[in-house]
């Protein structure tokens, strides 16, 4: 069975917890950058986030430090117990006028982790809730998950739009016409914002929300 991108880190993960180490440990005793291994290192910017690989030269060298021949590292991505299904968490999203991604395409915050949720698919990411403008319905630290294939946008819908700006906001869909989309706040104090079409990337609807 083909070395997938998740088996292959699930493999890695495998190997450090075998060795009582961690992945960052794992990468020191190859002699590698201590973040080598980092969650954030196994996702690269994108919409939706493109998956990196680690390279041949890392992983002949964890081989080499643990040990480990290739077929028995191979074994360990079909063994090791199934990690449960996450999708990245793309740090920082303010749910008010100044959410934004960084000059790389990622967003700007707290860094990279992942959300657990059943049945993740490559669509899928997460984005965290700061300031108020969508209280109470949506408190700061929340985190909502966010499917780029549910495009097909109603009236009173919660959605993530993205802006050409580079902004990122979450906002509820009170308008919807050829040329414009009025983007509402829950909270009263933001004043609605009518957005011309040309100006989103694109917008996709809020599926679910940890709280």
């Amino acid at each position: 069975m083909p070395l997938s991108h998740a088996k292959l880190w699930k493999a890695v993960d495998a190997l450090a917890r075998r060795e009582g180490l961690t992945p960052s440990g794992l990468a020191r005793r190859a002699g590698l950058d201590a973040t080598s291994f980092n969650p954030s290192k196994r996702f690269g910017p994108g919409d939706p986030p493109r998956p990196r690989w680690p390279s041949t030269e890392s992983m002949t060298l964890v081989l080499q430090a643990t040990g480990l021949s290739l077929s028995e590292f191979a074994v360990l991505a079909e063994d090791a117990p199934e990690a449960p299904a996450s999708v990245p968490l793309l740090g920082l999203a303010k749910a008010g006028q100044d959410g934004f991604f960084d000059d790389a395409g990622l967003p700007v915050g707290e860094g990279w982790d992942q959300t657990d949720l059943p049945r993740a698919k490559d669509t899928l990411f997460s984005l965290q809730i700061t300031g108020d403008s969508m209280s109470p319905l949506y408190r700061e630290g929340d985190r909502v998950i966010v499917d780029q294939e549910a495009t097909q946008v109603r009236r009173g819908d919660r959605v993530v739009a993205r802006l050409t700006s580079g902004e990122t906001v979450a906002k509820e869909v009170t308008s919807l016409t050829s040329r414009a989309v009025t983007l509402a706040s829950i909270n009263p104090d933001y004043p609605p914002r009518v957005v011309p079409r040309r100006e989103i990337e694109w917008m996709a609807r809020i599926l679910w929300v940890s709280q």
